[in-house]
């Protein structure tokens, strides 16, 4: 009797072993078994699936939304794994499904947020309202443009009074769950740090009493120059004509405060009237900033270089000729006049010469 039972009790671990081995094997099967697509599904040129997880949505509507498209076989197994290895939370944004993928990668993708990336640049020189133009055609982000400067500087915790200057140009990453004040806040702070690191290691006896007056002087000399290797030289002459009480007279600053008056010419009654942003009716920096200024351009306007020039005339082909002399600078005007005016005469057709 004692061998029969000890028999049984053999048999029942046995198929119990073996039961929970066959149950094992399904649910490893089925975690890993390929997707797959029916052919209504719309395929990128790579034959994934992008796949959009929106705010608030739980991984059970998540496994029953792909189940419904017959992209994963059995929802019910997706949640009690993930149940059993506690990654139930799962994360908002967009996602890229392959045809590699298995119940347990996508799992693994929703836990750890690993969703589509976009980039989006901002270019040296741009003004404010050139960013939130940017910025608004991009579907996601498109609210932007239905608030004020004040407004989108609220949201974004930005305690500066205006906005110009203050969000560093570069290439910003975002997802699809990702709001535009993300990339504000992101630009800011970066501004911030480009700012304090070169207002650290500043030349000495600049005419700047605060690090904000250097970003005004660079989004000045990012406007103001066509090359590279010029905008330390730019950077002198501003500097010395502060330092020497001379006004800066700088065609970009009159056009940022022209605002949509601005046509593309500068009449002469435009430098007549005098606007906080005319700097040849004002004396010193305009009030803020007129554009948002790259690295190289904040480091310029604090490392200026040394020399005597004052003046400086656009050659006509993205350079300057520089003039230490109010005489200099006019014979150079008119030199670079006459060499325009013959430019444009010879590009006419013939009839009109």
């Amino acid at each position: 009797m004692k061998n029969l039972l000890s028999s049984w009790w053999l048999l029942l671990i046995l198929f119990t072993v073996s039961l929970f081995c066959l149950a094992y094997g399904i649910l490893q099967y089925n975690l890993d078994r390929p997707v797959t697509f029916s052919e209504s599904i719309q395929l990128d040129n790579q034959q994934r699936l992008k796949w959009s997880i929106e705010r608030g949505s739980n991984l059970s509507q998540v496994t029953t939304k792909l189940h419904n498209q017959r992209v994963i076989q059995h929802p019910f197994i997706v949640r009690v794994y993930a149940k059993f290895k506690g990654t139930t939370k799962i994360q908002a944004g967009d996602y890229f499904i392959a045809k590699t993928d298995s119940p347990r990668s996508l799992l693994n993708k929703f836990h750890k947020g690993l969703v589509m990336r976009y980039n989006i640049t901002f270019p040296e020189g741009w003004t404010f309202e050139q960013w939130i133009n940017h910025l608004a055609q991009v579907p996601q982000f498109s609210a932007v443009k239905t608030l004020s400067s004040n407004e989108l500087l609220q949201k974004a915790d930005i305690n500066v009074t205006h906005p110009e200057g203050w969000f560093f140009p570069d290439t910003y990453s975002f997802s699809g769950s990702d709001s535009a004040i993300v990339i504000l806040r992101q630009a800011h702070q970066q501004m911030l740090e480009k700012l304090d690191s070169a207002w650290q290691s500043r030349a000495a006896d600049l005419p700047y009493k605060t690090a904000y007056e250097a970003l005004i002087m660079a989004s000045i000399i990012e406007k103001e120059t066509g090359l590279a290797e010029e905008r330390e030289a730019i950077a002198g002459v501003f500097v010395r004509r502060l330092q020497l009480g001379m006004r800066l007279q700088t065609d970009p600053t009159v056009i940022y405060g022209m605002g949509d008056q601005y046509k593309g010419n500068i009449r002469r009654q435009d430098l007549q009237q005098k606007t906080p942003y005319n700097t040849y009716r004002i004396n010193g920096l305009p009030p803020t900033p007129i554009a948002m200024p790259g690295e190289a351009a904040i480091h310029a306007a604090l490392n200026p270089k040394s020399g005597s020039s004052l003046y400086f005339v656009a050659r006509g082909d993205g350079g300057h000729q520089f003039s230490d002399t109010i005489e200099q600078h006019q014979k150079a005007v008119k030199h670079y006049q006459i060499n325009q005016r013959a430019k444009n005469y010879h590009s006419l057709p013939a009839q009109q010469q």
